[in-house]
């Protein structure tokens, strides 16, 4: 007994890693629903149907597996990266099709931060008489949607802050000059970066000065495990406080979905969409943004900004992971900082980082950072 209960445990770490790698499929289209996969065995233990969430507004994972298996899935188990929902959204509660379907057992990774869900899905299985196991491998499940989670939580999206620097943590030379600091497959990596948010996010300093698109470029990207669907390009969200920005610039011009982010009256004649935020004297309260940017269900905030924006989200607290392409060069001590910040007179002062992430791309090291205090 002790073998076959040990053999039926490895069984469901086994079959949920799989469906986790599933998941990750869906990782550029789901916004703004969480990514979610999705396996059934049917009564034997075998394979019967697989699937993925791929967008909002089309069917859940839960629903494209079961399609595929058929009447195979009754008497079955199915394993589920997420609480399967239990509400009329724009689909069907997937809790439910899971009882249609006739499945015995499900096994679920993670319970579902969304109040909406949160532990109803699986009541509602229970209910209908279905053995449910859940918390299984819940870490990795988690990890698929950090930006989902912390909104359903906080109502704040994810924040990433992405810097390119030397080996002395300087951006640009003196003179400004900062083209190119690293090199092609980093860049490479930042357009998978863009493509994997749901904004990017930048100031009035940076558009000025560069007059970006920040749009992802397919060409340059690695987007091989990309669904067949058109590229979901991010919201692009600019700070301009004072209205200052000419109408000229990509953002406003291209064709793509841009918000401006202002501190002053919206003219009712604007062409481009604004969203009015309090400002914290001569800034905008970033605070208030984050909600905002959190109601309009955006879960991961990409910044592409200059020091001035980047040290100020850090200083208030709304930066959740920086992530550092550091180059093999070295700009000197006149070039200019990574970030601005307040001058410390002690080192309790600084923020603290954990770092999870160092690899090697192309001739520039990537390092992400957990943000701990």
């Amino acid at each position: 007994m002790t073998c076959s209960l040990s053999a039926s445990v490895n069984d469901d770490y086994t079959w949920m890693a799989k469906a986790i790698k599933l998941a990750r499929k869906g990782r550029f289209t789901t916004s703004p629903n969480p990514r979610v996969g999705c396996i059934v065995l049917d009564a034997k233990g075998e394979l019967a149907g697989q699937g993925f969430h791929v967008q909002a507004g089309t069917p859940h994972a839960e629903v494209h597996a079961l399609r595929e298996a058929g009447e195979k899935a009754r008497g079955g188990t199915a394993y589920v990266t997420l609480e399967p929902c239990s509400h009329f959204g724009r689909t069907p509660p997937c809790a439910n099709a899971l009882i249609d379907a006739g499945v015995s057992r499900v096994v679920v990774a993670m319970t579902d931060p969304n109040p909406q869900v949160s532990g109803n899905g699986i009541r509602r299985l229970q209910d209908a008489g279905i053995e449910v196991v859940t918390d299984v491998l819940a870490a990795e499940s988690a990890a698929l949607n950090p930006g989902f989670i912390k909104r359903m939580v906080t109502g704040k999206p994810r924040v990433t802050v992405k810097m390119g620097i030397s080996l002395d943590g300087k951006i640009a030379l003196s003179n400004g000059v900062s083209q190119w600091i690293t090199g092609s497959e980093a860049r490479r990596d930042v357009q998978l970066q863009r493509a994997q948010s749901c904004a990017v996010l930048t100031g009035s300093g940076t558009a000025l000065a560069d007059n970006p698109s920040l749009l992802v470029r397919k060409a340059e990207a690695d987007l091989s495990d990309y669904p067949a669907l058109p590229l979901r390009q991010p919201l692009r969200v600019v700070i301009d406080s004072h209205n200052a920005l000419p109408g000229n610039l990509q953002l406003f011009t291209d064709g793509h979905k841009t918000l401006r982010i202002t501190g002053q009256p919206i003219a009712p004649e604007t062409d481009v969409p604004a969203q009015a935020i309090s400002m914290k004297g001569d800034h905008i309260d970033l605070h208030e943004l984050m909600m905002k940017l959190g109601e309009r269900q955006l879960n991961d905030v990409w910044v592409e900004a200059g020091p001035g924006l980047a040290g100020a989200l850090l200083a208030a607290g709304e930066v959740d992971q920086l992530v550092v392409y550091q180059a093999p060069k070295i700009l000197g001590d006149k070039g200019k900082s990574m970030m601005t910040l307040q001058d410390f007179t002690a080192l309790e002062q600084t923020p603290t980082l954990s770092l999870t992430d160092v690899r090697q791309i192309g001739p520039d090291i990537r390092l992400t950072y957990d943000i701990i205090s």
